[in-house]
C-alpha cells in the first residue's frame, strides 16, 4: 500500500485532531501525524486527489509532497 505524504498547516493539537476527524470519515485510512514538521503520512487505497480533497475540508493549507 503506498504511503502518501502531505504538508498540512497544523499549528496545534486541535489542528491535528481536525485532520484526524476528516481522515477517519474516509474509513480504512491509516495515517501518522507529525505535528512539529506539519506533515501527515497516509497509507491508504483512496487516490491522492481524494485524500487532498478531504484534507482541504479542514480549511488548512495543504500540499502533496509525494510518496514516502
Amino acid at each position: 500500500m503506498p504511503k502518501h505524504v502531505f504538508s498540512v498547516d497544523m499549528t496545534c493539537g486541535s489542528c491535528a485532531e481536525t485532520v484526524s476527524r476528516v481522515l477517519d470519515k474516509l474509513g480504512g485510512v491509516k495515517y501518522d501525524t507529525d505535528l512539529p514538521n506539519k506533515e501527515i503520512c497516509i497509507g491508504s487505497e483512496p487516490s491522492v486527489d481524494t485524500l487532498l480533497a478531504a484534507l482541504k475540508k479542514t480549511g488548512k493549507t495543504v500540499s502533496y509532497l509525494g510518496l514516502e
